[in-house]
């Protein structure tokens, strides 16, 4: 008798072991390594879905880490460090551009509006892109999505770079508030919530949106490498079901129901600027309604990488879009 019960216990015992192990292997596959280009309010549906719970709604685990910069997330992306990554659709352009093998693929866009604001010295509530003739802007990096779409609205407004203004592309992006403080140019780029809070310390004050002159344009998006796409197709997709609930949160809550929510990603930011930041985004339309990048947004994009010199030639919509998660989730 004592042997089966022995007998018996073991068997137990290796029922639940391999019932922990087929959990964590679960648990594993249901875990997603987020890689973000950088830590805005620009991206609040993100935030909202992980402190809303959507995420745990699909029964999905996820890590968050800052790649500080397009590159170093594409990096990450390739190299396996990251499952899922937040970045500017500019870095799969210029991959495929100069002819390397890019497994990564975009199929889901979060904003569809540059989210950088141009500030000046004094208030000017009646400001025109044509009174920046002659005067500097720190823009921000070369090649970067922000002082081009910069350049890409000067030139709209009739302005050539280094004839009619002067864009600054010498000082780093992380630089740009203190060196504009220090006195360097006559406006500069800033995003949310840095604009808001320079203004309310009157150091500088908003006077228009890059995002909003420009018009929609391929801007950030979630991407993934064809392997793990493959490999993970319901992960993927289930966590585009959780980015469109919370994108469908921020468009039908207000600014301070949003802010309360992502609170606990910025817990040094107080939370009636994050608020004020928020409102900033909600009213030049930062957010894609439906998270699905057209073909004529990144041919905008393309046209203001041209504009920028950094490609020479455009490359297909398909060559780093894949529509087919979104299209699946659009069709159930």
């Amino acid at each position: 008798m004592k042997k089966i019960i022995a007998i018996l216990l073991c068997l137990g015992l290796v029922c639940l072991s391999l019932a922990c192990f087929a959990s964590c292997t679960q648990k594993s596959e249901r875990l997603i390594r987020i890689n973000e280009v950088t830590h805005s309010v620009f991206y609040a549906p993100l935030y909202v879905a992980i402190n809303g719970g959507y995420f745990e709604e699909y029964n999905l685990q996820t890590t968050l880490t800052n790649g500080g910069g397009s590159d170093k997330s594409m990096t990450a992306l390739i190299s396996g460090d990251a499952d899922i990554a937040l970045l500017g659709p500019e870095t799969s352009v210029y991959v495929k551009s100069q002819g390397a093998s890019n497994s990564a693929k975009i199929f889901a866009q979060l904003t569809q509006r540059d989210g950088s604001f141009l500030i000046g010295r004094t208030a000017q509530e009646d400001f025109e892109w044509n009174s920046l003739k002659g005067k500097t802007i720190i823009g921000g990096r070369r090649g970067g999505m922000p002082a081009m779409c910069l350049e890409y609205a000067v030139y709209k407004n009739g302005l050539i770079d280094k004839t009619d203004v002067f864009i600054d592309y010498d000082v780093q992006f992380d630089l740009i508030t203190a060196a504009f403080e220090s006195g360097i140019g006559d406006y500069c780029t800033m995003f949310e919530p840095a604009a808001s809070q320079y203004q309310s310390e009157k150091k500088g004050y908003i006077v228009a949106s890059v995002g909003e002159e420009i018009g929609n344009v391929a801007y950030t998006c979630f991407m993934a490498t064809e392997k793990y796409m493959s490999k993970h197709p319901e992960v993927v997709k289930d966590f585009t079901k959780a980015i469109m609930k919370a994108i469908d949160y921020c468009h039908s809550h207000s600014a301070n129901e949003i802010a309360a929510l992502i609170a606990p990603s910025f817990a040094t930011t107080d939370v009636t600027l994050l608020a004020k930041a928020l409102q900033s985004y909600i009213d030049i339309d930062a957010w894609t309604t439906v998270p699905y990048m057209t073909e004529e947004s990144f041919d905008t994009l393309q046209n203001i990488l041209m504009r920028a010199g950094t490609i020479d030639k455009k490359i297909a919509y398909g060559d780093v879009v894949d529509n087919s998660i979104i299209d699946a989730v659009i069709n159930e």
